[in-house]
């Protein structure tokens, strides 16, 4: 399905993003392994993504490791152009790098925050930029559309929000965004760009799902279905990236166990009309009273 072309998948050393690159390499795809080497945020060592490769290469497949960080522009740029460079192209970006630093935003540090939106939305702007940048590039030159994929990772928290997540969620939703917005920008010359909202245990997701140890999928024994596996989404992924799926982008897919849905975002639930008069302040509350809100808190009436 995926014979001849590359792919760089960020953050691949375990979890999603090791199921993704594996399952990616399975249909044929030439698999450009990233994940972090080091930081001053001590996350990373290269080791990972060194494993990864080693099993793809064991399947007959072919892969090498990147240990760039996604957030910082020099890295990112050079991690595109090093699957040009050893591969002569790049068809297929799978923005999955992410890490979270959970706490209610009165126990939240600006650092915390910046450093999860700095791997999350400025990672995942950063590597698509630098693919964008370069396919457009191609696309001029030969006055023809490029084969272009980029599949980003958004989550539930990004969709709906979540407790202690004042800094992932807002990232996460704006990975769906930015989603959007790049479908609309790469549209001409070919790119497709989607998002996938997992659900799986991971060690990211340790502190959410509460699980116990965290077996990668590759390694489990076979055996009953597992709604919580990290490779739930990797056919998605791939599905995404193939040719079949040209006619799909700006879309949000969630794959949560058995179940694959294809999100809406913020679409109007209920309006009302004022008459083209201006709205008073005094008379909204009569106005919206039937059946405009909806509390976020089960139990707590509107205006209580």
């Amino acid at each position: 399905m995926l014979k001849g072309k590359v792919a760089l998948v960020t953050g691949a050393g375990h979890g999603i993003g090791r199921a993704h690159a594996l399952e990616l390499a399975g249909h044929g795809a030439t698999v450009v392994v990233n994940d972090l080497g080091s930081s001053v945020s001590g996350e990373g060592n290269g080791r990972d993504a060194d494993r990864v490769v080693d099993i793809i290469r064991e399947r007959g497949a072919t892969a090498i490791a990147d240990y760039g960080d996604v957030g910082d522009e020099a890295q990112a740029e050079a991690m595109v152009a090093r699957a040009f460079d050893e591969f002569g192209r790049l068809d297929i970006v799978v923005n999955n790098a992410g890490i979270v630093r959970d706490r209610a935003i009165w126990n939240m540090s600006v650092e915390d925050f910046d450093l999860v939106v700095r791997v999350h939305l400025r990672g995942s702007w950063l590597v698509s930029r630098a693919a964008a940048t370069r396919w457009r590039a191609d696309a001029k030159a030969s006055g023809a559309p490029v084969y272009g994929r980029i599949i980003n990772t958004t989550s539930g928290a990004g969709l709906q929000g979540n407790f202690g997540q004042s800094n992932y969620s807002p990232a996460k939703a704006a990975i769906a965004a930015l989603t959007q917005t790049l479908s609309l920008e790469l549209a001409s010359i070919g790119v497709t760009v989607n998002a996938i909202s997992p659900v799986a245990a991971t060690r990211l997701a340790s502190g959410v799902v509460g699980q116990g140890a965290v077996v990668e999928s590759d390694e489990r024994a076979d055996g009953a279905f597992d709604p919580l596996d990290p490779a739930l989404a990797a056919p998605v992924v791939a599905w995404l990236a193939a040719p079949q799926s040209g006619h799909i982008s700006g879309q949000v897919l969630r794959v949560t166990g058995e179940y694959l849905a294809l999100m809406q975002g913020w679409e109007p639930l209920v309006k009302t009309f004022n008459g083209r008069k201006y709205w008073d302040a005094t008379t909204l509350g009569a106005v919206t009273a039937t059946e405009f809100f909806r509390t976020r808190a089960p139990g707590v009436r509107a205006g209580s």
